[in-house]
């Protein structure tokens, strides 16, 4: 027997390392599979592969995360000019807004808003200092948009949008010197507002297939014949157009006479046109869910304009696509993100103080254990969003453009944010229902879909984005195998491919031993940069970023080009990469934030709702992998003793609520992105003050409720009169009497909702 394997172990040797025999019966039929299997890039397909880096989603994708470069990233930190900034000038905004006046009555920000934003520089957080810009790190970016929407999601919008996908971000990167020198002074100082046209009736998250035309041709233009473009277009959802005074447009330009070249069909070209250029249609409103943000149409029929309001100049006609996958995934890492983090931060600021304040069956409705089922959520929630905005913003600040993370930014952030409102709304429930100026939830709960729609529906970015690109542009050989087989010359695309080929098996076989082997030995043996009470979640991950890629691989190998269409199957091996890279996020802000004991809890909740979640996400695709074999496959190695992967302890949600419940600490931490100011009338700073009144007088009140034990005073009575009894029996003084009666009053007004006379 042992001559029969020592001649078998000798066989695959020879196939394997000798190059002849290993081309002939591995390497050559495995070429000719790829070559069938895996359709060629198509060009929009390969613009979108190679705008995008490849960045800290490569080394999850890989099987061997190297957790040294994870925490060799900077921690985000303001500079000393954007600390200032956000200190004067976006508290300063902060103590101007008056959000339920912004939405319900004027439906716009007011006067003093629109000149203050414009006046300091609001609109140009991105643009260069040396054109009068601000010129902020994404993550300033970030933190000033997050700090606005706590307040006014309309507010932020306005904010947000110049400073994401537009004519400021383009010209930066794109614009000819001219067009520099003549658009960027002038929108630093808000003297021209942008927005920028992409999606239209036709085209949403499909901005591939823009319809709108341009078609080069020669006519007049200020008393000359010049070479330009007719323009027809129809753009609707497009922020800040009702509004703006230059027109950043999007559209599909042909040259049928030949005049640029011998190409007809040049492709996806941008364009920055003045509002006033005749034609030109802006104006109209749509009414996005009640919010006060300027959005609307803008439409033009055969509007001649010359060839240098190309974006780039003429030598850009057609790149319009590269250009745009290259900022939008920029700003989807940012705008949208910050949004969410805001959301979670006023959430678990509002929640933790009302739960403390609001009383049912005598007892503060935070210590419900249904209450705190939710509000633990909130809590990881909240933390989860602000580690993953941290981690998203360091890879742009880095100047990568990490196009597969901030698909996973955009997705998951906008959903974890739509998981924190509805919590908080059932926590506060009639607090969150009547609008009005008390009623700091109600925007951010209506305006979540629309965070939730824009820049690449969620649906199509978890379906098709996510793993679509993921698969292909993180894993270390297919692209490369797919271009080899690609290749003109078929002996040099075969022998490139041989020896990526080799290197592929190696890395498969690798991650199929951990995979399983971590499986059985419940990853004890993978590598933590760290000891202590997180050590396991690094090894965990490793687990399941091998498990990951094997899957991956064996999917590649059985659909081929077939997998693209499998839509819901790449959902879930999105979902998984997704949750490893939150996860990550998680671990990455534990150790920025100094390894705080008090956040312990938090993460350890965090991290088991992230790990359950990918191998849920694994289960789920084994469970629907079109293949028997390698659906039992899949399942033998990567859960040979089943899925252990369990959600978070009852126990650990109250460890949560606990931690969160006290003043400072880690509170404060998650919700910095929600101040209180200095004399602040907010519905938020109103039930912040009623919290810290009534957490100062927990040993008063201690005092009272033991005098009632003992009968010295009758239960069930009003407050005010239980006070006066226990100050007349001196169980406490006139100053503690006092300090009850002012709490109790901040806590009944903080609990109220708005009424009005008529509506």
């Amino acid at each position: 027997m042992w001559s029969v394997l020592l001649i078998i172990v000798v066989l695959i040797a020879l196939v394997l390392f000798v190059k002849s025999l290993r081309i002939k019966l591995i390497s050559a039929p495995a070429f000719k599979f790829i070559k069938k299997a895996l359709p060629p890039l198509s060009q929009t397909e390969r613009e979108a592969m190679e705008a995008g880096d490849i960045w800290w989603e490569g080394e999850l994708f890989r099987g061997k995360p190297n957790w040294s470069t994870l925490h060799g990233y900077h921690a985000g930190q303001l500079t000393e000019e954007e600390q200032s900034f956000v200190d004067v000038q976006v508290n300063h905004v902060l103590s101007l807004i008056d959000d339920y006046d912004i939405t319900v009555n004027r439906k716009d920000l007011p006067p003093e808003i629109w000149a203050y934003l414009k006046k300091e520089g609001f609109f140009s957080l991105i643009i260069p200092k040396q054109y009068g810009g601000r010129e902020f790190s994404a993550y300033a970016n970030s933190t000033i948009v997050s700090k606005i929407a706590s307040r006014s999601i309309s507010t932020a919008v306005t904010v947000m949008v110049p400073n994401s996908l537009g004519p400021g971000e383009l010209l930066s990167h794109y614009g000819t010197q001219e067009q520099k020198d003549k658009w960027l002074p002038a929108l630093a100082k808000g003297e021209e507002i942008p927005c920028f046209a992409l999606t239209g009736p036709e085209a949403g998250s499909d901005a591939g297939a823009i319809p709108d035309l341009g078609i080069v041709c020669r006519q007049e233009f200020e008393g000359e014949e010049v070479l330009g473009i007719s323009l027809t277009w129809n753009k609707r959802y497009i922020t800040l157009a009702p509004v703006a005074t230059v027109l950043g447009l999007a559209f599909q330009l042909r040259d049928p006479e030949g005049l640029l070249g011998d190409r007809e069909y040049l492709g996806i070209t941008c364009a920055l046109i003045p509002g006033n250029h005749p034609g030109v249609n802006l104006g109209n409103r749509h009414n996005p869910l009640g919010m006060a943000f300027m959005n609307g149409t803008t439409t033009g029929k055969d509007v001649f304009i010359p060839m240098d309001w190309i974006i780039g100049g003429a030598d850009y006609a057609g790149r319009g696509w590269r250009m745009l996958v290259e900022c939008l995934s920029a700003g989807r890492g940012i705008s949208l993100p910050a949004l969410a983090t805001a959301t979670g931060h006023m959430a678990t600021r509002t929640t933790t103080a009302y739960g403390f304040i609001r009383k049912q069956f005598g007892l503060s409705i935070s210590q419900f254990e249904g209450v705190q089922e939710a509000l633990a959520r909130i809590v990881a929630n909240t933390y989860q969003l602000e580690a993953a905005r941290k981690l998203t913003t360091t890879g742009i600040d880095m100047k990568v453009k990490p196009s597969v993370v901030t698909a996973i930014a955009k997705y998951h952030m906008t959903e974890l944010g739509r998981e924190v409102i509805n919590d908080a709304m059932d926590i506060q429930s009639g607090k969150g229902i009547q609008l009005g100026p008390k009623n700091y939830l109600a925007s951010a709960y209506i305006a979540n879909p629309i965070s939730i729609t824009v820049e690449g529906a969620n649906i199509l970015t978890r379906s098709l984005m996510i793993f679509g690109q993921g698969a292909t542009r993180c894993h270390p050989y297919v692209l490369a195998e797919m271009e080899a087989a690609a290749h003109e010359d078929e002996k040099v695309g075969l022998s490139r491919f041989d020896g990526l080929l080799v290197s592929h098996m190696a890395y498969a076989f690798y991650n199929a031993f951990t995979s399983f082997t971590s499986a059985l030995t419940g990853s004890r043996f993978n590598d933590s940069p760290i000891a202590g009470e997180v050590a396991g979640y690094y090894k965990d991950l490793q687990r399941l970023s091998s498990a990951l890629s094997f899957m991956t691989d064996l999917s590649m190998l059985t659909l081929g080009g077939d997998l693209k269409r499998k839509e819901m199957l790449s959902a879930r091996l999105g979902d998984a990469l997704s949750e490893l890279y939150l996860a990550s996020a998680t671990l990455k802000l534990f150790a920025d934030n100094g390894h705080q004991h008090d956040e312990l809890p938090i993460v350890h909740f965090t991290m088991q709702t992230r790990l359950h979640r990918c191998a849920k996400a694994l289960q789920g695709a084994q469970d629907n992998f079109p293949a028997t074999a390698m659906r039992w496959l899949m399942k033998l190695v990567v859960f040979p003793l089943g899925n252990r992967f369990k959600l978070p302890s009852d126990q650990l949600a109250i460890d949560v609520c606990k931690t969160v419940s006290r003043p400072g600490g880690v509170r404060e931490r998650i919700t910095h992105l929600c101040p209180i100011l200095q004399d602040d009338q907010s519905g938020i700073a109103e039930v912040e003050h009623a919290y810290l009144a009534a957490w100062d007088c927990q040993k008063l009140e201690a005092k009272i409720k033991q005098a009632i034990k003992a009968g010295k005073i009758a239960a069930k009575l009003p407050i005010a009169i239980r006070i006066g009894q226990a100050l007349k029996q001196e169980i406490i003084t006139k100053e503690e009497a006092d300090a009850l009666l002012h709490a109790d009053k901040l806590r009944s007004e903080a609990i109220q909702v708005n009424e009005f006379t008529a509506l």
